[in-house]
């Protein structure tokens, strides 16, 4: 039954909210307020006040790449993004797996001398299942619709899962829902940083999670310091920064040219982002798994021959590298609609798959090093030459480098 305006307060309201979101299936909710402030100079908001005011100084280094996006102005006061902002609610879902660990994942190196098995790569934990963005997209329309069917006050909304000018890490501190640790995600203190974020901006008049003067969640990090002192790439200046330009996930995902030859060997056999600073961190150890199917590791069936019958299938977790580079932009296609795999787009993910290859250590007398150095035989031979510069590469490495002892080179 809708609540009568004159009868619900602003308290009321969001705690009506979290109830609802956690109903739909969030882990997490909070609330920030964005009320604009009386001289019209931005927001009450201490969001507003600390973290974004680092942001231009943070794009003036030059940290965010080629990732222009992130230069929108609007991300230094939510309050710009909707008109009449008031509110910003922020929302959580867990998706860590059952499944290991990258830094827990032997190489299968050894595998190759005797089986003559395909060298496996790493796709980052987010992308192993279905396109986070429907899923949480999904069900933030469905908390819109709730919330306009239970409050009769008419009012502006919009959500956004990564793809508006909202900064959702430094919304959800401020929201409660956990502190920005040294490797800049969130980290929530039971669940861990396995989370996807959402927001949705609203006109309507919410009790911010934390009352006035009480501060975010303490961090927790400490001493610590594994997440700066595994990365590969050192992608990370001082704590609490990242350099994008030197980040695995940066690297193979939003990169669009050549990756610098000074990060290649560093990236291992990474094809699809990096989860490596994550799966060092102590708070990560406990963290509790999904039992959503849809963030479960994909298993993809090939087409069917003329049998009928479909060819071998492949997961998403530890993909066979060879798999991968072989495939077309067709098959690409198939096999990546309703992925989060597609926004490396198909040529990006040759492009890393030739890198990993050329990571993969296999023995130069294995049955796996003669099928490997046709394939990229092929894609030096590519029309395409980024992808014929980076399959040069791999076979050159594959002529030097020894067997790999790790996922990070």
């Amino acid at each position: 039954m809708a609540w009568h305006d004159g009868a619900v307060t602003p308290a009321q309201r969001s705690a009506w909210i979290s109830e609802q979101a956690r109903a739909i299936g969030f882990d997490l909710c909070g609330v920030v307020s964005i009320a604009p402030s009386a001289d019209g100079g931005g927001t009450h908001s201490a969001m507003a006040l600390d973290e974004l005011a680092h942001l231009p100084e943070w794009l003036a280094r030059g940290y965010a790449g080629e990732m222009k996006y992130l230069e929108d102005p609007r991300r230094a006061d939510p309050a710009q993004v909707l008109e009449g902002a008031r509110s910003l609610i922020v929302v959580a879902l867990n998706y860590n797996t059952e499944q290991p660990y990258s830094t827990e994942v032997l190489p299968d190196a050894a595998a190759a001398h005797s089986t003559n098995e395909s060298p496996r790569g790493w796709i980052s934990r987010y992308a192993w299942g279905d396109d986070y963005h429907e899923i949480l997209g999904e069900k933030l329309a469905s908390l819109v619709n709730a919330m306009r069917s239970q409050f009769d006050e008419p009012f502006g909304a919009r959500f956004y899962v990564d793809t508006g000018p909202v900064v959702e890490r430094i919304a959800a501190k401020y929201a409660g829902l956990g502190w920005l640790a040294k490797n800049t995600c969130l980290i929530n203190e039971q669940a861990g940083s396995w989370l996807f974020l959402g927001v949705i901006l609203t006109t309507l008049e919410l009790s911010p999670s934390l009352a006035p003067n009480e501060p975010p969640a303490p961090d927790l990090c400490g001493n610590c310091r594994l997440c700066l002192e595994a990365c590969p790439t050192q992608a990370f200046p001082e704590p609490y920064v990242l350099d994008a330009r030197r980040c695995i996930s940066y690297l193979t995902i939003e990169l669009r040219g050549s990756i610098p030859e000074e990060f290649r060997a560093e990236m291992g056999r990474a094809v699809i982002g990096c989860d490596i600073c994550q799966d060092v961190c102590p708070w990560n150890r406990r963290a509790p798994a999904t039992s959503l199917a849809a963030f479960q590791p994909k298993r993809i069936s090939g087409p069917e021959n003329g049998a009928g019958k479909a060819h071998d299938s492949h997961s998403l977790f530890l993909p066979g590298l060879e798999w991968l580079a072989a495939l077309t932009q067709e098959e690409f296609s198939r096999v990546f609609r309703g992925s989060a795999v597609k926004r490396a787009k198909w040529r990006g993910l040759i492009r890393n798959a030739c890198v990993a290859l050329g990571n993969s250590g296999v023995p130069r007398e294995s049955e796996s090093y003669r099928r490997i150095s046709l394939l990229l035989g092929r894609l030096a031979d590519s029309d395409d030459a980024l992808i014929a510069e980076h399959a040069r590469w791999a076979l050159a490495q594959l002529a030097l480098r020894e067997p790999l002892v790790g996922f990070s080179g």
